[in-house]
């Protein structure tokens, strides 16, 4: 096969050469503003507020404890990896919705845990007023011209209408996902998943998102494809950018004058008269 991915480490190779994937080139390349920021700190307040009050009224609060028992520096860092456990909380109930949607989607059967039930009936609804014809779920896709790899959720034709989707289940619908979804479309080639074969990746028509929440799954429309994609391809070049820095050690050590005078002039402006 041309190209593998290695669900433990969650990295792809593309004939037989380290190749990045999608997700990994919009976390470096894309600015993320302080919404991140501004979540993460509010998860350790939550969770710093909840521990506060003890269960117990004959014991300290929790936090006074944890101190007790962890000193102030291991308070501290048990406190701010609690955004990390309830990112990896909602991942793995993401991938299990993804995992059953799936199943649900080719016809199957399944056997719903109580926890995602909301989540998963809500998706069952949405799929009986949609009525997607599916065309493919969960294939890889790479484009050899750009050198970038990933995997895309599903393709569905709805009302005559071929969209590439993904699903989702988080708190809600971020417009970077565009970019997501137009690096997958405009990804030149696929692996057919039936056969490991090497196939020239389908054109679709629209992009967007489904979003299933307890409340209900909606479907929405990310915009224009060629335009995502123009913006992927910068966050490509800055996540290049980065790697080659990093790849560099720069700024790495101060230089003498000597070093200073005998560097050599790369750039140039051209004829400015």
């Amino acid at each position: 096969m041309t190209l593998t991915f290695n669900e433990a480490t969650h990295r792809y190779r593309l004939d037989g050469r380290p190749v990045p994937n999608v997700t990994t080139i919009l976390n470096a390349g894309l600015p993320k503003g302080d919404a991140l920021t501004r979540w993460a700190a509010r998860v350790t307040a939550e969770h710093a507020v909840s521990l506060a009050v003890p269960d117990d009224p004959e014991s300290p609060p929790f936090v006074v404890s944890l101190v007790e028992r962890e000193g102030p520096e291991g308070a501290v860092e048990a406190l701010v990896s609690q955004h990390k456990r309830t990112k990896n909380a909602a991942a793995a109930r993401g991938t299990l919705v993804h995992d059953l949607a799936e199943r649900i989607a080719h016809g199957e059967e399944v056997d719903v845990p109580d926890d995602v039930a909301p989540l998963v009936g809500g998706y069952v609804v949405w799929l009986d007023l949609f009525d997607p014809h599916v065309v493919m779920t969960e294939t890889l896709v790479f484009s050899r011209e750009h050198w970038y790899a990933g995997k895309f959720d599903l393709i569905a034709d709805i009302g005559g209408v071929r969209w590439l989707l993904d699903l989702k289940t988080s708190r809600g619908v971020y417009d970077d996902t565009a970019l997501q979804l137009a690096a997958y479309a405009g990804a030149e080639r696929m692996i057919d998943r039936a056969t490991g074969e090497e196939l020239r990746m389908p054109d679709v028509e629209r992009i967007g998102v489904v979003h299933v929440t307890a409340d209900g799954t909606d479907l929405y429309d990310l915009g224009d494809i060629n335009h995502a994609h123009r913006e992927f391809l910068a966050c490509l070049s800055t996540y290049r950018g980065v790697r080659r820095r990093s790849r560099d050690k720069l700024p790495g050590d101060p230089i003498t004058p000597v070093e200073a005078g005998a560097a050599p002039m790369l750039w140039t402006n051209g004829d400015l008269s």
